[in-house]
């Protein structure tokens, strides 16, 4: 292992931990307890999805040769944040979780779900994130005006950090609001955190509006925002993994890990990179150390969970909303351009993004299955006046 392990190796699998960790983690206690969680819920589901993404880089860059990078699904724990506690609270979001895992599972083992998934146009997929992203982006700027002395210091960190390298924004906000918070909480407060918990076993219950509102909005945003992206990054680095067993693998380890709270893992899109370039090995064929030693490093992060979920309920819970949606600004970003990247697709893509965002429900199913489906509904009308259009101009000229 000496032999082929390097210094540049662990320093980048170290880093794109702790920024995967560090600017995110927020976004999964603030998603895990907008579906019902309790304080335990969430911890145990915050360490099992830190442990599973852990063993699954390991393994899958040890039997691969590749730095193949695994983390919890962000963008699904920010739609997890949006819609409300489902109908049969936890115990039902567990068991759309544990569908939406089944789903990835059954992509990498079956081509044509795969081929279904692809055939919702990506500028769609990317509006109903944008329209899932944009609420949580806007609470760091209510926090500001709620309580500006402990979140002011933290949008400046984060904005001043972020010029220098974008991956030092969120880890910036976040000593800084350890700081705020040191010096605003009481000391007894602090001695009681605890930094150790036995995982919580959850049984799911299986609802039809929890499976439709928050199951296959999880897969398709997981899909579309993070498996796919994920092999499109270890191929731009010059790797070519087969796709369809990792899918399938991270799929079960999903629902293995809903049983104990954990919404979703999958290939990463956000970190990948950092273990993938030059910078983690001049050599193609030794970076996937870098992945290695990430997976070990969010193994260890997962056994500490509870004093991260500690120090995190000391802080007002619009503080946190503030640093998770901090951290999603980068995502927001993207998921526009991708919304309007497409001319033909927009008046369908600001539909879906619309009524997304306006987190609207009928029948207990969140607004972000209603968006992507009145935005898929009017897509196809487009598509098929457009092609009557074509077929009636060749028959004239005919």
């Amino acid at each position: 292992m000496s032999s082929t392990l390097s210094a540049s190796a662990v320093s980048a699998g170290v880093l794109s931990a702790f920024v995967g960790f560090a600017s995110s983690f927020a976004i999964v206690l603030q998603g895990l307890n907008g579906v019902g969680a309790t304080a335990q819920e969430a911890t145990s589901g915050l360490m099992i999805l830190s442990v599973t993404m852990g063993l699954c880089g390991v393994c899958f860059s040890l039997w691969k040769r590749m730095p193949i990078s695994v983390a919890w699904s962000t963008p699904s724990a920010a739609l997890l944040a949006t819609p409300g506690i489902p109908e049969g609270g936890f115990d039902a979001a567990v068991g759309a979780f544990v569908f939406a895992g089944f789903l990835v599972v059954i992509t990498g083992l079956w081509r044509p779900l795969g081929r279904l998934l692809e055939s919702i146009p990506l500028s769609l997929a990317q509006a109903m994130l944008a329209g899932i992203l944009l609420p949580l982006c806007l609470v760091p700027f209510e926090a500001v005006a709620e309580i500006p002395a402990m979140a002011l210091p933290i949008v400046i960190a984060w904005f001043v950090a972020g010029q220098i390298n974008k991956f030092l924004a969120i880890p910036a906000a976040l000593v800084v609001f350890v700081v705020m918070l040191f010096f605003n909480t009481d000391a007894s407060s602090l001695d009681a955190i605890r930094f150790a918990q036995a995982p919580v076993l959850v049984l799911p219950e299986f609802s039809g509006s929890a499976i439709i509102g928050l199951g296959i909005p999880i897969y398709i945003v997981t899909m579309a925002s993070q498996n796919i992206p994920g092999v499109s990054i270890l191929r731009s680095f010059g790797y070519n993994p087969t796709p369809g067993p990792l899918f399938s693998w991270t799929g079960a380890s999903s629902m293995l890990g809903a049983l104990f709270g954990g919404h979703s893992i999958s290939l990463t899109a956000m970190t990948a990179a950092i273990c993938a370039n030059e910078d983690a090995h001049k050599d193609l064929t030794r970076r996937y150390w870098a992945a290695v030693v990430a997976g070990l490093v969010y193994i260890l992060f997962g056994i500490f969970a509870a004093g991260f979920v500690g120090v995190a309920e000391l802080a007002p819970r619009i503080l946190i909303g503030g640093i998770a949606g901090l951290a999603l600004i980068g995502a927001l970003t993207g998921a526009v351009q991708g919304l309007l990247y497409d001319v033909k697709s927009r008046e369908p893509a600001i539909l879906t993004f619309l009524i997304t965002a306006s987190g609207l429900s009928f029948y207990g199913i969140g607004a972000a299955f209603w968006g992507l489906l009145v935005g898929m509904s009017l897509q196809l009308w487009m598509d098929w006046k457009q092609r009557t259009l074509q077929v009636s101009q060749t028959t004239e000229n005919i």
